[in-house]
């Protein structure tokens, strides 16, 4: 486990998720202001931006906090490593699930701002569809297969090009366009533009990606029976110079 201070982790989950939501919603309203009446390309607009902001983001917080951004990612990895003793403790589980969430809700509120809307404007966009949850869990199983895969494996480094590149197509394969995170769903209801889902669209979102997240943690179990060994992976601790403090 890292032994960076947990405000110091707590605070880089906070800004990481807060950016990432800000970068999903911001191109959102760019793409709709550049691209109007074209959804497609808005689609595509909002997707890149997401996908490359998402990279920048876990290289940058990575080192700090693991760069989950993600409740589903911390209790995964929570429940995988709780075997070994590695991984998130619980209580740095909740700690991580409720900075996610706070940044989520902040990054809509940002994003709103920066575009001159309300800051809060809650969404009225219905996404509450039984194939949109299905398709949040496979965007969510997915997204955990790859990140604990690539933490078993030892190719960690990656990480930030590899999920970024995921999210980015799982925009186009999945019919909910992946949000696969809870706290970023949360968020996302706080604004009234091209990448919000109505506060009454929330639950049935978050209960298909918490399925999405005992189909991945099971199947990571059968594919990978010491997966919890590298739990560790996820909370990453960077290397300093010799007699610098981290």
């Amino acid at each position: 486990m890292s032994s960076i201070a947990p405000w110091r982790r707590l605070l880089a989950e906070f800004l990481g998720t807060a950016l990432l939501v800000t970068a999903v919603v911001g191109s959102g309203i760019m793409a709709t202001t550049l691209s109007p009446g074209d959804v497609g390309l808005q689609l595509l607009q909002n997707s890149i931006a997401t996908a490359f902001a998402l990279g920048a983001l876990i290289l940058t917080f990575g080192p700090i906090s693991g760069a989950h951004f993600n409740p589903v990612v911390s209790a995964a990895d929570w429940f995988l490593g709780r075997r070994t003793g590695t991984g998130l403790k619980g209580k740095d589980l909740a700690g991580y699930a409720s900075a996610q969430t706070a940044g989520a809700i902040a990054g809509s509120v940002l994003a709103n701002l920066m575009f001159d809307l309300a800051p809060v404007t809650l969404s009225t966009k219905d996404r509450a569809a039984g194939h949109l949850w299905l398709g949040e869990v496979v965007a969510t199983t997915g997204l955990l297969l790859l990140i604990f895969a690539l933490g078993r494996s030892g190719r960690s480094a990656v990480a930030p090009a590899a999920v970024g590149a995921y999210i980015g197509a799982a925009y186009w394969f999945t019919s909910s366009t992946s949000f696969a995170n809870p706290a970023v769903t949360i968020g996302r209801a706080f604004t009234d533009t091209f990448a919000g889902i109505a506060p009454a669209s929330v639950p049935g979102y978050v209960i298909a990606q918490i399925a999405g997240l005992v189909v991945g943690a099971g199947l990571l179990l059968v594919l990978y029976p010491g997966v919890g060994e590298t739990a560790d992976t996820l909370v990453v601790e960077h290397p300093t110079p010799q007699g610098k403090r981290s």
